[in-house]
This record gives structure tokens, C-alpha cells and sequence, in this order.
């Protein structure tokens, strides 16, 4: 039986991509989860998904409640993710930098979420009293960006470059910057339903697209188009992501 590998759709996942669409399912299958690592665990408990590739921050901290869903399997992006703080671009914002959020209401996508925990990681940061941290959910990044210009929400944050279009178009507006303290992207794995005669030859593979994609001559051009074709970005941003270390690094 084939594993269910549960993905978000950001340019980091492009060897995921790439082995996906060699193996053509003979071996494993993608489960898109556009709502972030909240929604990738809620379906490793809800035997929707088998393995998933989550951020480090809401998977260590389900272990540490208690979790019994997953464990930890291996390492996908071993730098640090860097986090944009988003808010309304209406003339009438008067939030101009992360101290102005103080005592606020911050946009999240699932309670558990890397949006939540880097909420709090940003709140301590600024010293700010973490029991009074006030969320409202807002499911994706459409809902977040909605939130932030209706006025239901003060901020956001999500990973930089996926953000950058919207702002780039004006959809919202960059007030600073939140990077992780730890490696970014782990993959977890349920107990029981991914067995490791399934497991080892997935995470074996996956390796050799993640070193391969990581290589110098990829990318120097390989990468960038595949990039540029399947999230559209454009190629002074896929520069910069290489330039940032925001692409793969082999654990």
C-alpha cells in the first residue's frame, strides 16, 4: 500500500515534487495541506495521512503534550525558516513595526501552528506577557491576508518568500521580520501505519532529490525552472532564496 505523504505546496517542497512525479504513485502519494503544519498533524491523527514533511516547532510541541499520532523520522530543511510579520495595507494601519502589536489580536491558520508558536517566539522577543496572547484562526494564507485588511486581526505571520507575492502586489504590508531559533522542517511519521519497509526506501530516496536539487549545477538553472514553473515565482526571488540558504540543505 502506498504511503500518504502530506505536503504544503512551497518551493522548499520542489524535490518532493520532483520525486512524486518519478515515482507516479507506485509508492507513495501527496496529500496537499495548505493550511500549515496544524492541519498536517490533525491529519496524521486522523489516519488521513501517513507521513508528513511539518515545521519543527508544532511537531516537537505535540510531542512534549503527549502526542502518540507520530515520531520523528528525519530532517528536510536544516536552516533556520524566516518569518515575515504581514499586516493591512489600508492607509488607516497604524502598525508600523512588531512593537506596535503589542496586546493585539494575531491571525494564526490552526491553533498549534508554526503562525502561533513564531507568535509567541515574536512576543518574547519583545518581552511581552505570553499568557495574554490574543489568536483568531483564519484557516490559509487568503484567510490571513483577508483578516489583517478587514480589520478582525492586527497581523500575520508566514514564511517570507511565499509571502513576498502578496506583497509585492499589495495585499499586505511587511512591518519586520521573526527567523526560527532552531532547524526548520522535520518529517514525522505515524507509529503504526508507515511500517519501516515503506518507510526507509521513501526517506532514502527523498535524501538523494534533496541533495541533488541542493547541488551547485541545479542550482544554477535546473532548479530555478522548475520553481519559476511550478510556484511562479520570479527568477530574481528564486536567486534570492538560494542566496538565503531558504532552499534545501541535507541534514
Amino acid at each position: 500500500m502506498a504511503l500518504r505523504v502530506g505536503f504544503v505546496r512551497e518551493h522548499f517542497s520542489s524535490p518532493l515534487l520532483q520525486f512524486a512525479e518519478a515515482d507516479g504513485g507506485k509508492t507513495f502519494t501527496l496529500v496537499e495541506c495548505p493550511s500549515g503544519t496544524g492541519q498536517l498533524i490533525g491529519r496524521l491523527e486522523k489516519d488521513e495521512i501517513d507521513v508528513a514533511i511539518a515545521l519543527t516547532d508544532p511537531l516537537i510541541s505535540g510531542i512534549a503534550k503527549g502526542s502518540k499520532a507520530y515520531k520523528l523520522v528525519g530532517s528536510y530543511v536544516t536552516t533556520p525558516l524566516n518569518w515575515q510579520v504581514l499586516v493591512s495595507i489600508s492607509p488607516l494601519n497604524f502598525y508600523n513595526s512588531i512593537a506596535d502589536l503589542k496586546g493585539t489580536t494575531i491571525g494564526i491558520s490552526r491553533y498549534g501552528s508554526g503562525s502561533q508558536t513564531m507568535a509567541y517566539v515574536m512576543a518574547l522577543q519583545q518581552g511581552w506577557p505570553t499568557d495574554g496572547l490574543q489568536f483568531k484562526v483564519n484557516n490559509d494564507i487568503r484567510g490571513l491576508i483577508d483578516s489583517v485588511n478587514d480589520g478582525s486581526t492586527s497581523a500575520f505571520m508566514w514564511e517570507w518568500f511565499t509571502t513576498k507575492p502578496f506583497v509585492d502586489a499589495g495585499e499586505a504590508r511587511f512591518i519586520g521580520s521573526v527567523p526560527t531559533p532552531w532547524p526548520s522542517w522535520l518529517i514525522a511519521a505515524h507509529p503504526e501505519r508507515a511500517p519501516a519497509d515503506a518507510l526507509r526506501p521513501f526517506l532514502s530516496t527523498l535524501t538523494t532529490y534533496v541533495r541533488d536539487f541542493n547541488s551547485q549545477a541545479k542550482r544554477a538553472g535546473p532548479n530555478v525552472e522548475f520553481i519559476k514553473d511550478k510556484f511562479g515565482y520570479p527568477e530574481e526571488d528564486i536567486q534570492a532564496r538560494s542566496h538565503h540558504s531558504h532552499l534545501l540543505r541535507p541534514s
